[in-house]
C-alpha cells in the first residue's frame, strides 16, 4: 500500500535502532532482543505468540523464542496477563521500562491485542488471504505504548472469510457459529432436533396447523403450547449439550419459511394476546431458559415473528436473533419504510432484552455477481444495532469470489463491527489503496458514482435484486459508459502488475453482469457486441474460476450456456409474437398489467422473477392468444421459472386447444412436470408438438396449480407460486 508521508515516516521511526525515547527492542540486526512469554501456557496465548512471530519473521527474518511462564526478564514480550480495562476480546497493550504487556480481557482478547501492535505500530496491513502489506527491516523497536480496546460486540460474524485463511480470521476478530453454539446449532434448528421425517408420521400434533391441516414438514414449526413437543425438546437438548459438555449456547429457533407458525387454537390465543407470534416463542424459551439455567437459548425474531410480545419478556439466558430480511437496502435502516418496520422490532426487543443478536443482510441473493452499492449504510446501521443493546452481529455479505467487491465489503464490515465509530471512508481509501494500488482512484471514483447515482434514482436496493430493476437509475446508458471508461483506467493503471490488474478484473465482471442482463431485456440489442461481451465474461469467470452467480448454486458456465441459447438464439419465427392476450383466470393483481405484453414480446426472463415473469399463486391460468388470422401450427411451448427460495415450484402440467373461431376448440395436447427439489434456479418449457400440423387463430392455455406447497418447502401448508413468460407457437 502507498501510505502517507506520515505513515512512512513513523514507519521508519519504529524498525531504525534504537533512539533515546525507544522502550523496547524486539529485532536488532535481524538477530532476536526480545522473546515472548506465554502466561499459563493456554491455547489463545500460543496463538497469538504465533501470530507474533508470523510477522516478526516476514518483517525482520527473525524469529523471537517462546517460553511458558517463569520469571520476567529485560526485554520481554508478556502475552495473556488480566487486564481491568477491557472485557471479552478486548486487550490492553502497555509497554513501558523494558517490557511490553499485552493483556486480555478474557476469549481472544491476546490474539487481538497482538494483531493491533502489528497493525497499529508495526505498520502491517492485511487485506484478503495472504493479502497484506509491511515494511521489511531488520531492526524492530517499539515505542512507549498506553492503549486498550474492547469490542462494540461480543460476537462478530461475516461470510467473507475461509478456513484457508485462519490468520484473516484473526486479524479481523471473527468467529464462527460452531464456536459458540452446541453441535453447530444456530439458527433454524426446530427440524433438527425433532425431524418431521422421524415423528411426524406418529405424532403429526406435534407440528403447525395451518389452514385446518397438521403440517409435519422440512420447513414446519413445532406447536410451542404442546407440552410433548416441549419435553421432547428438552430430553434431545440435554443429549446434545452432554454430548458438546464445553459449550453453553443453543438454538433452538423456528424453520425456514414465513407465516408457518402453528395457528390452532392454544397458540394463536397467545399470539392474539401478545400482539405478535414471538410472544409463544419467547414463553417456550424461557421455559427451556429455567430448565436449564446454566445454558443459553438463542431464539429467530425472524419474519412472522420479527416483531417482540406485548406481555412476556425474556429471561437473561434468552437470546433473540433479530432478522431485517425484508428491509431496503439503498439508505439506512432508519430512512426507509420497510427499515422502519425493523427499526420499530429493534427498539420493542431492546426495551426488554440486552442479549440481542443481529442478523444483517448485506448481500444480493439472486444476483451475487452484480452491483450492490451499499457501503455508506454499514456504519450508519452498525451504530443504530449498537445503541439498541445488541451484544451479537452476523453480517451476511457476498462471500464468495467475484461478488461484488466483496473482500472491501468483507474488510469494512469486519472493522466497524469491531468500532462502529470509525469513519467508514477512511477504511474504504485504506483499502483500495493496499488492495488495488494505483487503480485505486478510479475505483473509488466508481463507487461514488454508483452510490450518487442510486440515491439519484430513488430506485430500492434489495436482497432480490435485479441489474434489470436499475437500467434507467444506476445501470443507465449513460451512466455505464462512465463505469467502463473508469474501469479501462484502472486497468491501465496496473497493467504491468499481473496480481492487481487480476484483482481489478475480478472487481469489474459485477459490471459487466449487469451488462449482460440488462442487454437481454433490450429488444434493439446489438447482437454482436453482447456476443464478444458474453465471451469475455465467460473467459474470465473460468479463468478467476469465479463460483457461482446466486446463492442457488448457478454456475457462471451453465448462464453463458444459457444465455447463448435463451437469449442470443438464431432469429425463429413465432406465430405468436406481440400477439394480445385475453384473460379467463388472470394472474395475480401485481402481474396483470406487466402481462399485457410480457408473454409474448419475445423478451425471456432471467432468474430474477421481479423482471418480465408473470405469476399466480395457489389458481390455475386461463387465458387465450389471438394470432389475429387463422394459421397452420405444429408446435406451442409456455417458458416456466423454478426458483423454490421464492416459492416459485413448477406446475403439475397444463394443455392447449386451438380453435379458428375463438368458441368452438378442440384439444392440441398435454403436458406435465415432475417434482423437482433443487434450489438451482431454472427454466422449463411446457411444449407440446403434432406430427400433423393443424390450422387454428386461436389458442387456450390451461396450467394446472400445484396447490399449496409441499411438506419439504419453506412454504408448506401456503400457496405455491408459478411464474410463465413466452408463448412460442410455430
Amino acid at each position: 500500500m502507498r501510505k502517507s508521508l506520515c505513515n512512512r515516516l513513523f514507519a521508519i521511526l519504529l524498525l531504525v535502532p534504537l533512539p533515546a525515547w525507544a522502550q523496547l527492542v524486539v529485532v536488532k540486526n535481524h538477530q532476536p532482543k526480545a522473546r515472548i512469554v506465554c502466561v499459563d501456557g493456554q491455547e489463545v496465548n500460543q496463538k497469538a505468540a504465533t501470530l507474533l512471530n508470523t510477522f516478526i519473521e516476514r518483517i525482520s527474518g527473525a524469529t523471537l523464542p517462546v517460553v511458558e511462564n517463569g520469571s520476567y526478564r529485560k526485554g520481554d514480550i508478556i502475552i495473556g496477563e488480566t487486564t481491568t480495562l477491557a472485557t471479552e476480546d478486548g486487550f490492553e497493550l502497555d509497554c513501558h521500562g523494558d517490557r511490553l504487556n499485552i493483556r486480555t480481557g478474557g476469549g481472544r482478547g491476546a490474539i487481538y491485542g497482538v494483531a493491533t501492535l502489528l497493525e497499529k505500530y508495526l505498520d502491517v496491513s492485511y487485506y484478503t488471504l495472504e493479502s497484506y502489506d509491511l515494511t521489511k527491516s531488520g531492526t524492530i523497536v517499539l515505542p512507549a505504548i498506553s492503549h486498550h480496546e474492547t469490542p462494540a460486540f461480543r460476537y462478530r460474524q461475516t461470510q467473507s472469510y475461509g478456513n484457508e485463511d485462519p490468520i484473516y480470521k484473526q486479524w479481523f476478530r471473527l468467529k464462527e457459529p460452531k464456536e459458540i453454539f452446541a453441535a453447530n446449532l444456530w439458527v433454524h434448528t426446530f427440524n433438527r432436533i425433532l425431524p418431521a421425517a422421524v415423528y411426524g408420521k406418529e405424532h403429526p400434533e406435534w407440528y403447525s396447523l395451518l389452514n385446518g391441516k397438521r403440517q409435519p414438514g422440512d420447513h414446519s414449526q413445532w406447536c410451542l403450547t404442546n407440552e410433548e413437543v416441549f419435553e421432547m425438546a428438552c430430553q434431545k437438548i440435554d443429549s446434545i449439550f452432554k454430548a458438546n459438555p464445553d459449550m453453553r449456547t443453543i438454538s433452538v429457533s423456528q424453520n425456514d419459511g414465513n407465516n408457518t407458525q402453528c395457528q390452532c387454537p392454544a397458540c394463536k390465543a397467545i399470539d392474539e394476546y401478545e400482539g405478535s407470534p414471538s410472544g409463544n416463542l419467547v414463553r417456550f424459551m424461557n421455559k427451556l431458559a429455567t430448565r436449564f439455567p446454566d445454558k443459553e437459548f438463542s431464539t429467530l425474531a425472524y419474519l412472522y415473528s420479527m416483531q417482540p410480545p406485548k406481555h412476556t419478556k425474556p429471561l437473561k439466558n434468552v437470546n433473540i436473533m433479530l432478522c431485517d430480511i425484508d428491509c431496503r437496502r439503498e439508505v439506512p435502516l432508519t430512512d426507509n419504510a420497510s427499515g422502519q418496520q425493523f427499526v420499530k422490532a429493534l427498539t420493542g426487543w431492546s426495551a426488554i432484552s440486552d442479549n440481542i443478536f443481529i442478523w444483517d443482510y448485506c448481500i444480493n441473493f439472486d444476483n451475487v455477481v452484480a452491483p450492490f452499492p451499499n457501503f455508506h449504510i454499514l456504519q450508519k446501521n452498525l451504530q443504530l444495532f449498537k445503541e439498541n443493546h445488541a451484544t451479537m452481529v452476523f453480517e451476511q455479505a457476498n462471500g464468495s469470489l467475484g461478488t461484488d467487491f466483496s473482500e472491501l465489503r468483507a474488510y469494512m464490515l469486519a472493522k466497524l463491527m469491531w468500532d462502529p465509530y470509525q469513519d467508514s471512508d477512511s477504511l474504504m481509501q485504506a483499502f483500495l489503496q493496499g488492495y488495488y494500488r494505483e487503480a485505486a482512484p478510479y475505483l473509488y471514483q466508481y463507487q461514488k458514482l454508483l452510490q450518487g447515482a442510486l440515491l439519484a434514482s430513488g430506485i430500492p436496493l434489495w436482497i432480490y435484486d435485479t441489474p434489470v430493476s436499475h437500467k434507467d437509475g444506476m445501470l443507465n446508458a449513460n451512466l455505464r459508459k462512465l463505469y467502463n471508461e473508469l474501469f479501462d483506467q484502472a486497468e491501465a493503471a496496473v497493467a504491468t502488475d499481473s496480481v492487481r490488474l487480476r484483482r481489478v478484473r475480478i472487481a469489474r465482471l459485477p459490471l459487466q453482469y449487469a451488462e449482460l442482463e440488462l442487454a437481454r431485456t433490450n429488444p434493439d440489442q446489438d447482437t454482436e457486441a453482447t456476443r464478444m461481451l458474453l465471451n469475455l465474461f465467460e473467459q474470465r469467470t473460468a479463468e478467476y474460476q469465479i463460483p457461482t452467480l446466486n446463492e442457488r448454486r448457478n454456475y457462471p458456465a451453465d448462464y453463458c450456456r444459457l444465455y447463448r441459447e435463451r437469449f442470443l438464439p438464431t432469429k425463429t419465427e413465432n406465430k405468436a409474437a406481440l400477439a394480445p392476450v385475453t384473460w379467463i383466470n388472470p394472474p395475480e393483481e401485481h402481474y396483470q398489467e406487466k402481462a399485457r405484453k410480457a408473454l409474448t414480446d419475445g423478451l425471456y426472463g432471467g432468474t430474477s422473477y421481479g423482471e418480465s415473469w408473470v405469476g399466480w399463486v395457489g389458481e390455475d391460468a386461463d387465458f387465450v392468444i389471438d394470432l389475429g388470422q387463422e394459421q397452420e401450427i405444429s408446435e406451442i411451448a409456455t417458458d416456466f421459472l423454478h426458483h423454490l427460495g421464492a416459492w416459485i415450484l413448477l406446475p403439475k402440467g397444463g394443455s392447449y386447444q386451438v380453435s379458428t373461431d375463438g368458441e368452438s376448440y378442440r384439444d392440441f395436447g398435454t403436458f406435465a412436470f415432475e417434482e423437482d427439489r433443487d434450489i438451482a434456479v431454472k427454466f422449463r418449457w411446457g411444449r407440446v408438438a403434432v406430427s400433423q400440423p393443424v390450422r387454428a387463430r386461436y389458442i387456450k392455455v390451461h396450467v394446472d396449480t400445484l396447490g399449496n406447497c409441499p411438506s419439504w418447502h419453506y412454504g408448506v401448508g401456503y400457496p405455491a407460486w408459478f411464474f410463465l413468460d413466452e408463448i412460442i407457437v410455430r
